[in-house]
């Protein structure tokens, strides 16, 4: 009974903050200003709202511009932890008294947020660390609320009025989805030695160690970073192949590793001891590899100005796509989003803001795109404004463009195993063969249902067809031949017979195929 009083107290004290803000059904204010009022209704309403604003903030493809303009400056406004309160925590989660640990704790916390508060101190051997504790009330009221946030969302389900603003049961699916794993702490401190992982290759890149055996689901210890904001860094070479490495990272991180930090904005950048450290990893994207391909194949089409083909992209991205959708005109609006960048100088090519605008006509036109597309525009923008202030000449279009090519370089002589060569070699070979085949049961040519169709005072169209995939089949196998030939002979590994056969193969198949066309 108390619980169920509980939950119908807040549901009450929701109602009477959404009533005061004005917002209801039928509103006839400006999208500004009912961007305003939600914004000070989730204020109001206490630190589970602020994070579903401050995570919608980041989600152009759920919410029109006003209100992510808007939600994007929205502060969870909380009273920091008492000391009793941060050391109730951490007695609870050591198991043990808190000076059997630390030699001393600042009181002072450096930040007090909606679910953690993090403090500097010492351990018992005299190492400096930073520790995040969790608020002891913040899982029972973030719980709360998201079951009162979903059970709203059921109920509002389909409505016009309020689904013409936000696609409400997609926006509180990605809330709770972001806060379950945000509680658990362990979730940060295996992002920290994975994101270590990915940066391995870039010697100014860092995070902070772990101290795993004193780290639980409401309580983290890390080593503290002595430094200061990364545009304080010294100005010099250091400086500017930093800015690279960091614009280069986030390359790799979501094309290459599909996985990355979602909010790197300065503020969560520290310079120190010639290096940028990352901070705050409790957000981060993940990329699927189909998606990863995809990516590239979008920033490439938007790098040839190839807008028809940059609307494919995007349709093959989405989750879902309209029956109706007008295609014409989504590609029309589509043009003009990359319009904006045509005859731009690289330095003023932004990727982060591009995908953002991407997303944002996708969602007018009710193409739903991933979620992580949106984390991944949000984070390019934030990570393009880091390295700005490192280095303001930096060209990120040229980094993209040498990463990529590398990339594609490193995939293709790394990978020149003559075994798996003639595997991918026979197995195309196959492919191939099966289609002539199917070609020519279709044509009547082999045994089965055959289709005909015979047109008067003109060759039989089977026979057209056998001679069509009789051509198909040689040229596709002299294009496997001549790649195999071209990678086996760049690799150092394979021996010089297998880049020779493949290449003599690949100039019969072609003498071949050329003698075939000039005889007909």
């Amino acid at each position: 009974m108390t619980e169920t009083g509980s939950l119908l107290g807040r549901a009450a004290t929701i109602g009477r903050v959404l009533a005061k803000q004005g917002l209801k059904a039928r509103d006839a204010r400006t999208p500004r200003e009912r961007a305003k009022a939600l914004r000070g209704a989730l204020e109001e309403l206490g630190p589970t709202f602020a994070k579903l604003g401050q995570i919608l903030s980041t989600r152009p493809d759920l919410l029109p511009p006003e209100f992510i303009q808007e939600l994007a400056s929205l502060q969870d406004h909380v009273p920091p932890l008492t000391e009793e309160q941060v050391v109730g925590v951490m007695e609870a989660e050591l198991g043990v008294p808190w000076e059997d640990v630390f030699a001393s704790i600042e009181p002072t916390p450096l930040a007090a947020g909606t679910i953690g508060q993090v403090h500097k101190a010492t351990l018992e051997g005299g190492a400096r660390v930073v520790v995040k504790v969790q608020r002891p009330d913040a899982e029972e009221q973030i719980m709360r609320d998201l079951g009162l946030m979903e059970l709203f969302a059921e109920k509002v389900e389909g409505r016009d009025a309020l689904s013409s603003i936000i696609d409400l049961p997609a926006a509180i699916a990605h809330l709770s989805s972001s806060l379950r794993r945000e509680l658990d702490f362990r979730q940060e401190a295996a992002n920290c030695e994975r994101l270590r992982e990915v940066l391995q290759p870039f010697d100014h890149l860092e995070v902070p160690a772990v101290h795993k055996q004193l780290s639980t689901a409401r309580l983290l210890v890390l080593d503290l970073v002595p430094g200061g904001p990364i545009k304080e860094a010294p100005q010099g070479p250091e400086r500017k192949d930093a800015a690279r490495q960091l614009l280069e990272s986030f390359y790799r991180q979501i094309l290459v590793d599909g996985f990355f930090h979602a909010d790197p904005h300065p503020g969560n950048l520290m310079w120190s001891d010639g290096k940028i450290w990352f901070l705050d990893v409790g957000m981060v994207g993940e990329v699927e590899p189909r998606m990863r391909e995809l990516l590239v194949l979008m920033i490439l089409a938007f790098w040839q100005g190839d807008t028809g083909f940059l609307a494919e992209v995007v349709l093959l991205l989405a989750e879902k796509v309209p029956p109706d959708l007008d295609v014409p005109r989504f590609e029309a609006e589509l043009d003009e989003v990359v319009a904006k960048y045509r005859g731009a100088s690289l330095q003023e090519i932004e990727l982060g803001p591009l995908m953002q605008g991407i997303t944002e006509l996708a969602g007018r036109h009710g193409v739903r795109l991933p979620a992580s597309l949106a984390l991944t525009g949000k984070a390019l923008a934030q990570m393009q404004l880091a390295t700005a202030e490192l280095d303001p000449t930096l060209d990120p279009m040229a980094v993209a463009s040498k990463f990529l090519l590398r990339d594609y370089l490193r995939k293709t002589f790394s990978g020149a195993d003559p075994k798996r060569l003639f595997y991918e070699g026979r197995k195309f070979s196959t492919r191939v063969t099966r289609l002539v085949e199917a070609v020519e049961t279709l044509s009547g040519a082999r045994p089965g249902k055959a289709f005909q169709v015979e047109f008067r005072g003109t060759a039989p169209l089977e026979a057209t067809i056998r001679v069509a995939t009789r051509r198909l089949a040689l040229a596709g196998l002299s294009a496997a031949a001549i790649v195999g030939a071209s990678v086996t002979a760049a690799a150092s590994a394979v021996d010089e017979w297998v880049p020779l056969t493949l290449g003599s193969a690949a100039a019969v198949l072609s003498t071949i195929l050329l003698e075939e066309l000039l005889r007909r």
